[in-house]
């Protein structure tokens, strides 16, 4: 669906943006493949490894509306990736997160609604289901703003929904680059919040998939949430460093013992696919009032059980040590 396409991805020089453009490129023969953000330095190193005839490279930023209007002309698909993303810098740093999380995703929306953006696809996070942190709770703003979006839209054509998922192996913001280095360093010991920590589990690679799958699955004010695996802090450790001693530090500002993807009080809302999750939206749309129980490929989705909730400490599927090793070494390949 992405042959002869524009495409649009907010935050593209990050973890999410650089993968999600290898795996266009390598599938798809996109018309163009648009990397939207404000930082110079990544998109000309960006610029080195992708610089096929189809790629444009925007400086800017989600908070400049002007920017955001003038980089979403022509395009038919936009993944916003865009986010301030690291929990303790939210909670020191609260109005630089709204104005980004919040803000910025009330832009591109107005945006995308002006220039007739076919479908959107805003990528959330496990820390918006039932928040106790900052960064989560503008995530959850935004995931309201992205599915309400939908009214927004009255009849226009443009269509919106939000992709939730845990921590991603690797990325820039997981604990795994942490770890490495503090090995590598030969620390003495790696530092642990809490051991009875867990998380949800998923590979980049995963993650950008499911990402460009939801895209034809959609049909408008859904959250997609995949089935992924869990995993114990004190098993990631063990599976990294099984000869280096673990010290517990205590839970860092706005940190959970355990992440939720699909919360209890929406379980009425919630529908199981084989591979996956949505949550429907919470209100009803002017236009668009079909049923989510079959999506847009024909896939068919059944009610869950009353009070369900999809917790990383409750997952039926944990990884193992070995398990563990085998996810950081494809990750570490890409």
């Amino acid at each position: 669906m992405f042959n002869d396409k524009s495409i649009l991805i907010t935050g593209g020089t990050g973890s999410f943006g650089r993968q999600c453009t290898k795996t266009v490129l390598e599938h798809c023969d996109p018309r163009r493949l648009i990397v939207f953000s404000r930082d110079e330095l990544k998109q000309f190193e960006m610029r080195q490894e992708f610089n096929a005839p189809c790629m444009r490279y925007f400086i800017g930023d989600v908070r400049d509306y002007e920017r955001l209007e003038q980089a979403t002309r022509g395009v038919d698909y936009v993944i916003h990736a865009a986010a301030l993303k690291q929990v303790p810098a939210a909670e020191y740093n609260p109005t630089e997160c709204i104005k980004t999380n919040v803000y910025g995703a009330e832009k591109l929306i107005r945006s995308c609604l002006v220039n007739g953006v076919e479908k959107v696809i805003a990528l959330s996070t496990d820390k918006a289901a039932t928040p106790i942190n900052l960064y989560g709770a503008t995530k959850l703003a935004s995931d309201k703003l992205f599915v309400a979006a939908n009214n927004m839209a009255g009849g226009h054509k443009t269509t919106f929904a939000v992709v939730r998922y845990g921590n991603v192996v690797g990325s820039r913001g997981s604990v795994v680059p942490f770890f490495k280095k503090l090995i590598a360093g030969q620390a003495e010991a790696l530092p642990i919040t809490d051991e009875r920590m867990t998380r949800f589990w998923i590979t980049l690679r995963q993650g950008v998939d499911f990402v460009l799958e939801s895209f034809q699955r959609m049909q408008g004010g859904e959250i997609f949430v995949p089935k992924i695996p869990s995993l114990r802090i004190m098993d990631l450790a063990q599976a990294m460093a099984p000869e280096i001693a673990t010290r517990i530090i205590g839970i860092r500002p706005g940190e959970k013992l355990h992440e939720v993807m699909c919360p209890a009080d929406d379980s009425h809302l919630t529908l199981e696919f084989a591979d996956h999750y949505i949550i429907q939206p919470t209100i009803e749309f002017a236009y668009r009032n079909q049923g989510y129980d079959v999506n847009a490929i024909g896939e068919t989705g059944m009610p869950v059980i009353p009070g369900f909730e999809y917790n990383s400490g409750t997952n039926k599927h944990f990884l193992s040590v070995e398990e563990i090793r085998e996810l950081n070494r494809i990750a570490a390949v890409g």
